[in-house]
């Protein structure tokens, strides 16, 4: 029996350190179909067809059952991630390198490992940040390799977050594409990545219990949106790393901009930005 001096006993997060779980998958058809189908791409890819990148994020989905999911949305803490007593938990950014295609029809393999965890003090106060690596073998090859930013925090006010302001942009953008965070595209983009974080599809629960404007678009759409201008603007490129991170929320309430441009020889740099001209999302992608 746990006595209540143990019940709160301090957590040892460093214990957490270096654990690792290993998810078998097959990068089926139907989610690459739907995935294109949500982002307007009229060509669909088939069998044997390298799967775009980022979207190795339609496979080894959560599946807690529904009666083990939290107030928010999510499965309950513990288990492979620490249960860091913070209410709020976002995905703060990406560092990922492609390192082989994952094909349609592939048998995938993933191994996470918590590799690091690191407490801070920000705006809003205390918080942690959890970076897990993700390496993904297609058929046997390693392919993906992600190193994952998690944010747990402490629910910010409302004023702190209407007062949270990212710097517009100076440089030009020599691509953009204004997107309109409709109802189905936050719809079908949860759906297919089983995302059940009640932000991007309960009004009532984000912004009176979270406190936010409207509905949170997800910052992995937001990634894959950038990606996705890549491969419309420069079809013929292959990405061999990108890395995003999230500096503010972009809402449901107004259309975004996808931007970018080329820096430097091999290298994009990719932003999203608010209705103001602030970035929300910023990026970097390395061609090959």
């Amino acid at each position: 029996m746990t006595t209540a001096h143990e019940a709160a006993s301090p957590i040892d997060y460093d214990s957490w350190i270096g654990r690792s779980e290993e998810s078998l998958d097959v990068a089926t058809l139907a989610p690459v179909r739907a995935m294109a189908a949500t982002l307007d791409h009229p060509t669909p890819l088939d069998v044997g067809a390298a799967i775009p990148p980022l979207w190795h994020w339609l496979y080894f989905l959560p599946r807690a059952p529904t009666s083990e999911l939290s107030q928010d949305g999510h499965p309950h803490k513990g288990g492979f991630l620490p249960p860091i007593p913070k209410p709020s938990r976002m995905w703060a950014g990406s560092q990922v390198a492609f390192h082989a295609p994952l094909r349609i029809g592939a048998a995938l393999r993933r191994t996470s490992t918590v590799a690091d965890i690191k407490p801070k003090e920000g705006r809003s106060g205390s918080m942690f940040f959890v970076n897990v690596r993700h390496e993904i073998f297609c058929d046997g090859i390693l392919a993906v390799v992600e190193d994952q930013d998690i944010v747990y925090r402490d629910a910010a006010p409302v004023a702190v977050k209407a007062a949270h302001q990212a710097a517009p942009r100076t440089a030009p953008a020599l691509w953009s594409r204004a997107v309109l965070p409709s109802a189905p595209l936050l719809f079908r983009y949860s759906a297919l990545t089983f995302n059940s974080h009640r932000i991007h599809y309960d009004r009532p629960y984000a912004t009176e219990v979270e406190g936010y404007a409207g509905l949170v678009v997800h910052g992995p759409l937001l990634a894959t949106l950038m990606l996705d201008l890549v491969r419309r603007e420069l079809p013929d490129a292959g990405i061999r790393q990108f890395t995003f991170k999230a500096q503010k929320p972009i809402m449901d309430t107004h259309s975004f901009q996808v931007c970018g441009h080329q820096r430097e020889p091999g290298s994009l740099a990719l932003w999203v930005s608010d209705l103001d001209g602030a970035e929300a999302t910023v990026g970097t992608a390395l061609l090959e």
